[in-house]
């Protein structure tokens, strides 16, 4: 006997015997570059949504960092992409969208739950269509060793002239790193220098639309103000701080060597698990007394929906669940540090989180101010303020020539600069 005439023999038995054929519950595959927290979707997330939705069995499936957007690519192309695709912030999401590799969203029911600015990162540039929903965001500031302040009678800077006040007392010491941060992988000096101290110079989100629609220029005070501040950055940062990687810039703060990190929200778990002083957190100084606080809160990833999912139905489910106070609650406080783009208030149980996400009351949000349709250029806006500005700290640009090489990139291919 052939195993599907069994099969079909002890179904027609049951379906005798008044009972049904239990149904096969639908699967979904969710492709992810973070493969750092595969345990807690397995083990916090996934289970809480299976538990409403037995009928919807769920797999993350995720790559190493590097590796994803070359993978997902092939499998989309080849038809065996899953039905979930995680979204990075703007141009890679939305060239997907155009290229018809996700859908759009626009009735997915909980989508209004999040502001036009938090869906900012994966809307269409003409801002009527969403097509990934907005799942986290990471905050920019800077993190101290509250040991070394204590130890040399130190307060948390609240403007730029505090805090090179305080670098200056910390080297004066001799004993720690005033300033951890390197410039050999240069990305990090762009993140966790320049953006995250322009914000407080260029006005946020005025600026940035500002550099959108050709109404402010590079070459404004306001865009190289902050390269000013960055090329002072370098005395306070140590021996051979041109050749410190990331990983070494996160190695050194966390034996306690440093007194001050600049960086952001993203690192909370990580230096939970690995310091064993107590962590104090600032956000960007102002540049002068009694002015308004500005903090970069950058929309970090979403999730979206694979046109080409034969379980589109049951995908919609678990998208519409993410819209949901009970995932934003679940995600934060398993992964502090990534806080929720909803508008419902979301408690956090970490303290450091809880602070970092306190600013979003002080002081007006905005993001990365090359993201958005910016560095569409070749060479991209993004990736040249990486090299200016590792270069402007190391001292072999100055701000002035680092604001006109980013301007003149842009005159080069941007109809609002060629003005």
């Amino acid at each position: 006997m052939s195993r599907w005439n069994g099969l079909a023999i002890v179904g027609a038995a049951l379906i005798a015997m008044g009972l049904s054929i239990p149904a096969r519950a639908t699967d979904l595959i969710i492709e992810s570059w973070r493969n750092d927290d595969l345990a807690i979707w397995q083990d916090k997330i996934i289970p809480v949504f299976e538990a409403k939705h037995p009928d919807i069995k769920v797999t993350f499936s995720p790559y190493a960092p590097r590796e994803y957007d070359a993978a997902l690519n092939v499998k989309l192309k080849a038809g065996t992409a899953g039905d979930l695709i995680t979204c990075r912030p703007f141009d890679l999401s939305l060239k997907l969208f155009n290229d018809g590799q996700l859908a759009p969203l626009n009735d997915l029911p909980g989508i209004d739950n999040f502001t036009k600015l938090a869906k900012a990162a994966w809307t269409t540039d003409d801002g009527k269509t969403t097509f990934c929903v907005p799942m986290a965001a990471v905050i920019h500031g800077f993190f101290y060793n509250k040991a070394i302040f204590k130890k040399l009678n130190l307060e948390p800077p609240q403007t730029m002239d505090e805090f090179f006040a305080v670098l200056d007392k910390v080297k004066k010491d001799g004993e720690y790193t005033p300033l951890v941060l390197g410039t050999a992988d240069q990305w990090d000096s762009a993140y966790m220098g320049y953006q995250n101290i322009g914000p407080s110079y260029w006005q946020g989100e005025n600026g940035r639309l500002g550099l959108l629609d050709g109404s402010q220029k590079l070459t404004d005070p306001q865009f190289v103000e902050p390269f000013k501040v960055l090329a002072r950055w370098g005395q306070y940062m140590g021996d051979g701080y041109s050749a410190r990687t990331y990983a070494d810039s996160q190695n050194l703060f966390t034996l306690g060597k440093g007194a001050i990190y600049p960086t952001g929200s993203w690192e909370t778990a990580t230096f939970r698990s690995q310091a064993d002083f107590d962590l104090g957190i600032f956000p960007p100084p102002r540049p002068k007394a009694g002015d308004q606080c500005f903090i970069n809160d950058h929309p970090d990833i979403g999730l979206g929906l694979n046109p080409a999912s034969k379980n589109a139905a049951a995908a919609r489910v678990f998208l519409e669940w993410l819209t949901t106070p009970e995932f934003a609650e679940i995600y934060a406080n398993q992964l502090p540090g990534f806080f929720p783009l909803q508008s419902a208030e979301v408690k956090l149980t970490d303290p450091l989180a809880q602070q970092f996400a306190s600013w979003r009351k002080d002081c007006k949000s905005s993001f990365r101010s090359f993201y958005q349709i910016l560095s569409r250029g070749t060479p991209s806006e993004d990736s040249e303020s990486w090299v200016l500005t590792a270069n402007v700290i190391n001292g072999v640009t100055t701000p002035e020539q680092a604001s006109e090489r980013l301007e003149n990139d842009l005159k080069g291919w941007y109809a609002p600069h060629k003005k």
